[in-house]
């Protein structure tokens, strides 16, 4: 039977699974001693008996072994385990390759989220190849990677995790002499040993320059090199579908973000300063990538002009060069290659790169911008295929035109985010100090904007270098001033975008305007913009007022003539995360789809193309879930050829250190946008009845949760003492403060942290809580029918039936048991026994209700993979819940053994690591 339709498919998966815990089991038991790899070996055994018989005798005889162990020990075990749970997702990330790679060979129908399946339903829908041109011409896909405060895996860590990949992949592929197996082996032995010696924490707190750096390694393992294959492999996909194809270049739709060095809402720590440093860091690394394939070029293309024609373009390259050796005399292709060399070294000195890795053969003026870098590598690739050399000009060059196309001397354009309240008060002061009684933050809504929009008029600067601002006001002149200068040093990609975080109105939009007025990056004289302005919605209160928002701001002549010369595109940010902790997971979903629908209609009467950019999470109480599905359960209309999505901390590890898997989560938001333009964009409106039905179930789903979480008295006191929060916000994870604010209320809390909390608990409120309530509440109401109608929604509403998917996902990786042992932390006795049960009962109400309209017998039914995947790791998270509930209270109760203190906080690592999404 081919191996693809085996019915033991998943043997290889258990395999590498065996012999990555041998090989740790080895390493603890060398390292550690034979009796802790004894106590380890008793642990695991007894969870899996545990989690596979439910013998509650075994658990009782995991709690006690537990119990018993000395915080040293704690520490060995909580390592074994999380370590183990790193190994599993290197297994399982291989094992996704190695089922895509099976599939391939066995020439099986294209995938769900393939370019290849989303070219294929275009056929069948007979969209014209106009169409499809058209939509790549205009297209943009962007992931934009972002730090993430919970995130805590350091790069030596990392590199080491990919080597062990590397070998994994190895044995898997290639046919090993058993010399060769066992070199692979004691490869991996020393892999997992340098792991085992090496601590997963830091000794320090990041700054923002080190998450940059973090960050940067993604472009090595996989942006680099994958996204200028991405291009290569579609453009022969279109050309093997339609031979019209063939030759075409496609336009560099596909564009890399980052808010690393740029955000700063509620960082005190990014500033001018520092953005400049990410922007060098950022600019560096492409153009060390870039000399490193000239340099690989030049040793390829050794082409003889005794033997091969050569362009004049080439020829007048090779006379300019500095490259005056006689060995190369008559390889004008070599020759050219060291002038680019040459050129692309003075480049980056003059770009401050300091020396570069191999020294230029000459002095060669740089590079005015990428365009003539470009023009060179162009003239090189023509050359050869008009002289019968294509084979040579679809291989290294291919890729090195592209990735100068994709990421110029930038590399990624840095996103600048604020937030509002910090606009107001630097406007407020700007214009006081050039109109003294002006008193701007006194002045109602119309008068406001009456004011900006006649500042926006005049070219009139209101910053004066007499004059000295307060602190805040001078940092965010300092940023803007810095955007303005990578502007002019690495063009206007460098820094495409302005997000204001918490915009719910039109001057919030227009006092971004004058601050750019004021950097030279909003030009009134010729009504130049040259910089995104992308309002933010992040509350349910924002998400329900961002169309009148927009509405009002598309209808301000001045705003209008700043679009006009952007393409008449404006793009709208919705926030997942703020509106989740806000509102509950039902109605951040709901209210996020309405605002949608609104917004698209807004702009199509103002005849102004949307682009939105979802601020998604990892996990789904922020936002997160399946890419593919979530792009295409959006209303229709939504994706109109662009999208942009946050991409954040663990998520970022899972999706792109590996650059197999890499290329698949960047394909797969190439095709669900394809997709969503081309096949679903003129999708019918949900029925009626539908968007009711919706309606009341939000509606109770908000009360619901807004009174456990806003209106129950010591909820915040429950939160505090039931998960790891207060131990999360002094963990070295991240430069930016846990909370915008000193206090511990919920409504200054960061979403981040705040989901990342419950899944270290294992209840993962943010995720469900409210849908039970909801269901019955409707049920209740509609006793007859209601059962139906939400069925019907399941299978026919793609919203509704991702909504329900992503729940599914949160309630299995959800244990009621072990959140119970959590409430026990509680103090308060009292509280604890108000509010757990509420708890437990929306638990048990939202699984059963789920599993009644999906008409599954049990949770992840429909997902066997995750299902399995899941069922696999259990038994090596429960051992570090109860070690982590036995510290905290150690911790708690005024223990200050560092050792305590290390094992928290490893714990929090390897729960991190074994739920994967969590934060």
């Amino acid at each position: 039977m081919d191996a693809v339709y085996s019915p033991d498919k998943d043997r290889a998966l258990r395999e590498d699974i065996r012999l990555l815990g041998r090989l740790l089991g080895d390493t603890v038991r060398s390292q550690e001693g034979e009796a802790a790899f004894g106590t380890v070996e008793r642990i695991r055994q007894t969870s899996i008996r545990f989690h596979r018989d439910e013998d509650n005798a075994a658990r009782g005889e995991l709690e006690s072994i537990l119990d018993a162990l000395s915080p040293g020990s704690a520490i060995q075990i909580i390592r074994a385990f999380s370590y183990f749970s790193h190994l599993a997702n290197i297994a399982e990330d291989l094992h996704r390759i190695r089922r895509s790679r099976a599939h391939a060979s066995a020439g099986s129908p294209p995938r769900a989220g393939t370019m290849a399946l989303a070219l294929t339903r275009a056929s069948q829908a007979s969209v014209p190849r106009q169409d499809i041109s058209t939509f790549f011409d205009a297209a943009f896909v962007c992931p934009v990677l972002t730090a993430h405060p919970t995130e805590i895996r350091r790069r030596s860590t990392i590199d080491r995790e990919m080597e062990i990949a590397r070998l994994l992949t190895e044995r898997d592929r290639i046919r090993l002499t058993p010399e060769e197996e066992a070199r692979t082996e004691e490869g991996l032995r020393r892999a997992i040993l340098i792991l085992w010696q090496t601590s997963i924490l830091r000794q320090h707190r990041l700054r923002v320059v080190d998450e940059v750096v973090n960050g940067l390694s993604y472009y090595d393992y996989t942006f680099l090199r994958e996204l200028p294959r991405f291009y290569a492999d579609l453009e022969d996909e279109l050309a093997a579908s339609d031979p019209a194809w063939t030759g075409t270049e496609l336009p560099s739709f596909f564009r890399m973000g980052s808010w690393i060095g740029g955000d700063r809402d509620g960082n005190p720590f990014v500033t001018a300063e520092v953005l400049h440093q990410a922007l060098q860091l950022q600019s560096k690394r492409a153009l060390r990538f870039y000399l490193d394939e000239l340099h690989a070029l030049g040793s390829e293309l050794s082409l003889d002009d005794h033997i091969v024609s050569v362009s004049g373009e080439v020829r007048q390259l090779a006379e300019s060069s500095p490259d005056g050796s006689a060995h190369r005399e008559h390889e004008p292709y070599r020759k050219a290659l060291s002038g680019l060399y040459a050129r692309l070294a003075t480049t980056a000195v003059a770009l401050d790169h300091g020396e570069v890795p191999r020294h230029a053969v000459g002095v060669a003026p740089p590079y005015a911008d990428p365009g003539e870098f470009q023009k060179d590598l162009a003239s090189l690739k023509h050359s050869l295929v008009a002289n019968g050399s294509g084979l040579l000009a679809c291989g290294r060059l291919r890729h090195l035109c592209r990735a100068v196309d994709v990421f110029g001397f930038h590399l990624a354009g840095v996103d600048l985010r604020q937030n509002s309240d910090v606009h107001e008060r630097a406007v407020a002061e700007l214009l006081e100090v050039a109109n003294p009684g002006c008193a701007y933050t006194g002045l109602a809504e119309d008068a406001r904007v009456d004011l900006l929009i006649a500042e926006l008029r005049t070219a009139r600067p209101l910053a004066s270098q007499h004059v000295t601002y307060s602190r805040e006001t001078a940092a965010e002149l300092a940023i803007l001033r810095e955007a303005a200068d990578a502007h002019r040093r690495f063009g206007a990609a460098a820094v495409p975008n302005y997000v204001i975080s918490k915009a719910n109105s039109v001057s919030d939009i227009l006092e971004v305007g004058i601050l750019l007025k004021e950097a030279g990056l909003l030009r009134p004289t010729d009504g130049s913009l040259h910089i995104n302005i992308v309002p933010l919605f992040e509350t349910i209160a924002d998400l329900q007022g961002s169309a009148a928002v927009m509405d009002a701001l598309l209808s301000v002549p001045e705003y209008r003539a700043l679009l006009a010369e952007r393409g008449n595109v404006q793009e709208v940010m919705l926030g997942y995360s703020d509106s989740n902790k806000d509102g509950g997971f039902i109605t951040s979903g709901w209210e996020l789809y309405k605002a949608e629908i609104a917004l698209v209609e807004v702009f199509r009467q103002h005849d102004v193309r949307l682009r939105l950019f979802h601020g998604r999470g990892g996990s789904v109480g922020r936002g997160g879930g399946p890419s593919y599905e979530a792009i295409l359960a959006q209303p229709g209309g939504a994706v109109q050829g662009a999208i942009r999505i946050t991409e954040q901390g663990e998520v970022i590890a899972a999706k792109y250190s590996n650059p197999e898997l890499g290329r698949r989560n960047l394909e797969i938001l190439a095709a669900a946008t394809f997709e969503a333009t081309l096949l679903h964009s003129d999708r019918a409106a949900p029925r009626d009845e539908y968007l009711a039905t919706m309606e009341e179930l939000s509606g109770h789903a908000f009360r619901s949760y807004r009174s456990l979480v806003y209106d129950t008295p010591g909820f915040e006191q429950y939160f505090w003492e039931s998960t790891v929060i207060g131990e999360i916000a002094h963990l070295n994870i991240g430069s930016r403060p846990a909370s915008r604010t000193s206090s511990r209320r919920i409504e200054d809390l960061r979403a981040i942290p705040w989901v990342f909390g419950w899944a270290q608990c294992r209840l993962m409120l943010p995720g469900w809580y409210g849908f039970g309530s909801a269901v019955r509440a409707y049920l209740a109401d509609h006793p007859d029918d209601g059962l139906e109608m939400l069925r019907g929604m399941y299978r026919d509403w793609p919203f509704f039936r991702t909504l329900l998917s992503n729940m599914d996902m949160v309630l299995a990786k959800s244990n009621i048991a072990i959140a119970s042992r959590y409430a026990e932390l509680v103090s308060d006795k009292a509280l604890r026994e108000a509010i757990f049960p509420k708890l437990r009962s929306e638990w048990q109400s939202s699984m059963a209700l789920l599993l009644e309209l999906t008409g599954q017998k049990q949770l992840l039914e429909g997902n066997p993979l995750l299902a399995r995947s899941i069922r696999n790791r259990f038994p090596y998270l429960d051992p570090l819940n109860h070690l982590q509930i036995e510290l905290l209270k150690r911790h708690r109760a005024g223990d200050m053994d560092d050792r305590v203190v290390q094992g928290l906080h490893l714990s929090i690592n390897g729960i991190a690591a074994g739920l994967r999404n969590s934060g």
